[in-house]
């Protein structure tokens, strides 16, 4: 594939994958105890949490509240750009005030009471979710690609006051609609139906929120540690479980997700007054605006936490996209001039892989994230030579951790590719074994996760609570091992781990090899039934637009690289893209059933 015109840019004619000499000029250890000592932009200090004692960072801000007075401070800077809808940081604000004093004078609603949202991307999902902001009320995003009984059982378990929704998710309520014990139900670009209001007959259209009055509510009062957002887990197995996010665990996401950098510089040798930004001057021309543009689901921890809440301390324009698509996510990129954005691994391949790549101007982008899946390493090395003017970079986190514990970038990450990263500093992690008891560097086990970013527990879920959540520790259900620097590295989901006559097989030891055939653009290892050894390993495979390879092809390459018991005993070869969580997660129970019915019809 060649690579776009903005591929061939570079910095100062070298190549950002390349490793500088003297390269590390200082040790993992002592780029932390830089970054955190007092005055550094990491700096620590010791808070009580629940009964615990936590580091938490000096600079985090509070609440959400305190993020909605710095949003309504950008004025006429563009917000929200939606298909052709164009929407201000001014106009926005009136609109999320004037709905945060429709949500408390009409429907009652106070701090703490538990805001539904659901909807796809829509500016009016981001309008929706700052005014109950203003007001301290617990967001709570629904799986916007839930049924009807699932959307219900959301608002039901979280005893949601009110929901805010848009026409589509009104449809899929409908049946349930009159057994929710619901105070107000908004619908948007909808129909008043089924007992609802229009959102647009309570504050109007974008076209009218400029002149709404600018008059929100009074702040109410939140607490760092109070309850900000219900976000429900992927539900991939069971019900949902709605992780309490506070408003300590958010402002924290913060700070952590500014960390890659600042350890990418002091790896390199750079002073750390370098990051510390000089003080304001009053008279000189504000910075240029940021465009980031967000192709994951709003109601995601990824979409909430680490962009769109993000995006507003500094006045960036945030883009929308309707329904994920490659080339349209391209095209964005070039007609908004974006300057970062982020992705699952599946849709970066998407991405690099599309026909359209090579027509697009991607030289305004700075950044391109991703995370939420195990990551092949030549997903990283083919995305720092087609991006060499800005370091690779992943995240590595849960809905549980509010988002990133870990991260990775620059000159670490090309060292490192097959890791996922190491803690970000207000973050302690450890490997453990089935009986809890931690683990040696160098073991693989289930990684926990401790820190102010992690959640209080599920929603009205004590059992729940209690298998995940041990003496502050998150137990992640991922098999990791930890290295002597810290480097986390991501074997596999602890209960999607094969077990093939006593033989532990990682998934995404497997995967990695497939993924590393020219033809193939993603891969799922998943268990097979066995009378004897209980599971072999099979395998799903999408291949790349225009490639043909078959099964046994793929078994020879992968028998190339692993132990025999490793190499799948089936493969199916797909041109379809696999189904998926909202989250971008492929549903390997999905492929499983399907690939255990194939083998089945193939009996009869």
């Amino acid at each position: 594939m060649e690579a776009s015109p903005a591929a061939s840019k570079s910095v100062s004619g070298k190549s950002a994958a390349a490793i500088p000499a003297g390269w590390p000029a200082v040790s993992i250890a002592e780029t932390y105890r830089v970054l955190t000592a007092p005055g550094a932009p990491f700096e620590m200090r010791e808070t009580e949490i629940r009964g615990r004692t936590y580091r938490t960072y000096v600079n985090a801000m509070g609440t959400l509240r305190e993020v909605f007075e710095i949003g309504r401070s950008w004025g006429d800077r563009e917000f929200i750009v939606f298909e052709d809808e164009r929407i201000t940081y001014d106009q926005a604000f009136r609109a999320a005030g004037t709905l945060g004093r429709v949500l408390a004078e009409r429907y009652g609603m106070k701090k703490g009471d538990r805001l539904v949202i659901a909807m796809r991307n829509l500016p009016e999902w981001i309008i929706a979710f700052w005014a109950g902001a203003s007001i301290g009320a617990v967001l709570t995003p629904l799986n916007a690609w839930g049924t009807g009984e699932e959307l219900a059982y959301g608002i039901e378990n979280s005893g949601a006051k009110v929901a805010i929704v848009d026409g589509e998710r009104l449809d899929r309520l409908a049946p349930h609609v009159k057994d929710l014990n619901l105070d107000g139900l908004i619908v948007t670009r909808g129909q008043a139906s089924d007992g609802a209001v229009t959102l647009e007959s309570l504050i109007g259209t974008p076209a009218d929120y400029g002149s709404l009055p600018d008059d929100p509510m009074p702040d109410p009062g939140c607490e760092p540690d109070d309850l900000a957002t219900i976000l429900y887990t992927s539900g991939t197995t069971g019900r949902p479980k709605g992780a309490m996010g506070s408003h300590r665990n958010i402002m924290h996401n913060i700070i952590s997700l500014s960390f890659n950098p600042a350890r990418a510089a002091i790896r390199r040798g750079e002073p750390v007054e370098s990051l510390i930004p000089p003080p304001a001057d009053p008279d000189a021309p504000p910075p240029a605006q940021k465009a980031i543009l967000i192709p994951v689901p709003l109601f995601h921890v990824t979409g909430t936490n680490s962009m769109m809440v993000p995006a507003i301390l500094g006045g960036a324009k945030i883009v929308l996209m309707y329904k994920w698509n490659p080339e349209r996510f391209l095209e964005l990129i070039e007609r908004e001039r974006i300057n970062s954005t982020t992705g699952v691994p599946a849709m970066v391949w998407q991405v690099l892989e599309s026909p359209d790549f090579a027509k697009r101007d991607l030289s305004s982008l700075e950044g391109y994230g991703y995370g939420g899946a195990a990551i092949a390493p030549e997903l990283t090395i083919k995305f720092s030579q087609l991006f060499p003017w800005f370091p690779v970079g992943q995240g590595y986190g849960a809905t549980e951790t509010s988002s990133v514990s870990a991260t990775h970038s620059a000159e670490d990450y090309l060292t490192h590719p097959d890791s996922v990263g190491i803690p970000v500093p207000c973050v302690d992690v450890k490997v453990v074994d089935d009986a809890g008891n931690e683990l040696p560097r160098g073991a693989s086990g289930e990684l926990c996760i401790r820190g102010p970013n992690v959640v209080a527990g599920y929603w009205n879920n004590p059992e729940g609570t209690a298998a995940a959540f041990t003496d502050g520790w998150y137990h992640t259900g991922d098999v990791c091992r930890i290295d002597e620097e810290g480097f986390i590295y991501l074997l596999d989901r602890k209960k999607d781990m094969l077990i093939r006559g006593g033989e532990n097989i990682y998934c995404v030891e497997v995967e990695s090899v497939l993924v590393s055939h020219p033809s193939v653009i993603d891969a799922a290892v998943v268990g097979l039934p066995d009378r004897v050894l209980g599971e072999e390993v099979g395998a799903v495979v999408q291949l790349k637009p225009g490639e043909s390879v078959d099964e046994a092809e793929l078994k020879a390459h992968v028998a190339k690289h692993l132990a025999p018991f490793k190499v799948p005993v089936r493969i199916d070869v797909r041109t379809e893209e696999f189904p998926r969580n909202a989250s971008g997660k492929t549903l390997k129970p999905v492929l499983r059933q399907e690939m255990i019915a194939m083998m089945e019809g193939n009996k009869e």
